[in-house]
């Protein structure tokens, strides 16, 4: 059984964490670049969602053609 993906909000609080993390700058080289992987990876996610977030928001705000 796989883990239920996280939601927008943890994605983005563990995104903020990993650049915490990076941006201290006490990590070792390994350690960084599986960060930096994992960031590049919640990014994207994120980005995804909000843009299905997005397209239904402009799909339910989108005035209907009045053809007579």
């Amino acid at each position: 059984m796989t883990d239920p993906e996280p939601s927008y909000e943890e994605s983005i609080e563990r995104l903020r964490t990993v650049v915490d993390l990076l941006e201290d700058g006490n990590l070792g080289l390994e350690e960084s670049l599986r960060l930096f992987e994992e960031g590049m990876h919640l990014s994207r996610r994120c980005e995804e969602r909000l843009r299905v977030v997005e397209e239904q928001v402009r799909i339910l705000t989108e005035i209907p053609d009045s053809q007579p």
